[in-house]
């Protein structure tokens, strides 16, 4: 089942990067970003990562925790998160539920071959463990900027 907007998120676990156990009531209280992307060290993805690394104080001063998503394992998220020296934990989900809980997985066409990949997408979730945004298919320019500004509406809301 797909979170709806405006609809709390409905319970799950996931495993993070540093050891942490993701859940929504863990971060009760908080404005949480999670942003789903493709891989690990590709170009797009790891300009996004930068993006969100460099604004991360700022999501922090708003009272987000960012969480970046993606079916890369583990030791793959520890590499990335350690090259881009990221402040932030990744979610291993290899097994796709995350990615299907949020509808991210779409047939993708790529050098000719119809396969399966992640749309880059971003969802907001309010510190009622609310879905207040999300952004599917997005592209990284500016995009960073865009979840910012609604981090900081929701948190004056």
């Amino acid at each position: 089942m797909t979170p709806a907007l405006n609809k709390p998120l409905p319970e799950f676990e996931a495993l993070a990067t540093g050891g942490v156990k993701f859940t929504p009531q863990a971060y009760a209280g908080q404005i949480v970003v999670l942003y789903f992307y493709p891989k690990d060290h590709t170009p797009g993805c790891t300009t996004e990562a930068m993006q969100f690394r460099d604004r991360h104080k700022d999501f922090l001063k708003a009272g987000a925790v960012v969480f970046g998503v993606s079916r890369d394992n583990m030791a793959s998220h520890e590499k990335f998160k350690q090259a881009l020296e990221l402040p932030f934990e990744l979610i291993a989900d290899t097994e796709e539920k995350l990615c299907h809980m949020f509808g991210v997985v779409k047939n993708k066409i790529m050098y000719g071959k119809k396969v399966k990949g992640i749309e880059r997408s971003t969802f907001v979730i309010d510190a009622d463990g609310v879905l207040r945004h999300e952004w599917r298919g997005i592209k990284v320019a500016g995009h960073v900027d865009e979840v910012l500004k609604a981090v900081k509406a929701l948190q004056k809301g």
